[in-house]
């Protein structure tokens, strides 16, 4: 009679287990698109960040319009204390300026550095959940990948996500703006010489970004022969082509992005160049005044600045992008794996 009393207690504790192990694999499992999942875990975070980054870039052009000028009253032989008046503003804008971005740049990579805690909470919550990664050394392999190396790029994205394109975007808008108001054909040259740019970049990029990801399948390959591999020396003898392949992987990466630093470089330089040339002749027939030329070359450093971050925000976007996808993948097989575990047992 006790036995018979006894008996149901294991299938009547069942349902609740299941029920857990339910609620667990909702909150383990990934949004299918990581800017999806940069709105789930920080969407009011990143409407302060957005504050934050209209105040940087809307100051970003006082010192511009403060430095032109300071240098065209110094010229025309105005008094000294006007100077130093001018001066004082400067020195109290950039302070203003500095610390507004340091501000915003504390806040982005404490919203990212939440964004791997919780990436990384939810991958050892499914090694707790898993019964697949006791017993099977490729799941193994992937999660301590995922865990120790994975998931920083793609908080490193969060922080950035929505703050930095607007960031830079901006900045460029608002310099290419004063720089046309202060000489159109300038400007326009500028621009001109600018736009290569927007062919060999986009075409590198791409380049980069399929050696990255060929690079985090080769790791992954990497730390499942480390786990599969029953001693040292067969450790060894696995670990040595996978090893070797990310060597040129790195290198390729390396070529390929120096050699765009310095193609934009060049560019650059090439810009400053028109700029001296063309403000040069300006100020020598009385078209345009000494302060002019002087904001402009530093509008010209002020525009290409942002488009170098630009470039490096949308190659952190594409290499977040491609990780997030195998590491959301990579959750998804091993919770399948688990529910067919699950229901052989």
């Amino acid at each position: 009679m006790n036995e018979a009393n006894q008996t149901p207690a294991p299938a009547d504790r069942q349902p609740s287990q299941r029920g857990r192990s339910s609620t667990a694999a909702r909150h383990i499992r990934l949004p299918a698109a990581i800017l999806r999942y940069v709105l789930d875990t920080s969407a009011y975070h990143q409407v302060a960040l957005l504050l934050l980054t209209v105040a940087v870039f809307l100051i970003e052009l006082v010192p511009l319009e403060l430095q032109r000028r300071i240098i065209n009253d110094l010229v025309k032989n105005r008094t000294f204390g006007y100077i130093i008046t001018l001066c004082a503003i400067y020195a109290g804008v950039v302070l203003v300026h500095g610390s507004t971005k340091l501000g915003l740049n504390l806040y982005r990579n404490w919203v990212g550095e939440r964004a791997v805690r919780d990436l990384r909470r939810r991958i050892r919550d499914l090694v707790g959940l898993s019964s697949v990664a006791a017993i099977d050394p490729e799941a193994q392999g992937v999660e301590i990948s995922m865990i120790v190396a994975e998931v920083e790029p793609i908080g490193a994205f969060v922080g950035s996500s929505v703050s930095e394109p607007l960031l830079q975007s901006g900045v460029m808008l608002s310099v290419l703006a004063y720089m046309t108001h202060l000489d159109p054909w300038m400007a326009l040259i500028a621009v001109g010489i600018f736009m290569p740019q927007l062919i060999f970049v986009p075409l590198m990029q791409k380049a980069i970004i399929e050696r990255t990801a060929a690079r985090v399948q080769v790791l992954r390959g990497l730390s499942i022969s480390i786990v599969e591999a029953p001693n040292r020396e067969g450790k060894e003898r696995v670990e040595q082509g996978p090893i070797q392949r990310v060597f040129e992987l790195d290198m390729g990466i390396f070529k390929l992005k120096f050699t765009m630093n310095f193609l934009m470089n060049f560019c650059n330089h090439l810009q400053r160049v028109a700029a001296l040339l063309l403000g040069g002749w300006y100020v020598l027939h009385g078209q345009l005044e000494v302060g002019g030329v002087v904001a402009f070359i530093s509008g010209v450093e002020k525009l290409n600045d942002p488009w170098g971050d630009l470039v490096n925000y949308f190659r952190d976007f594409s290499v977040a992008h491609v990780k997030y996808h195998l590491v959301s993948t990579a959750v998804d097989d091993l919770m399948e794996g688990q529910a067919l575990a699950a229901v052989d047992n």
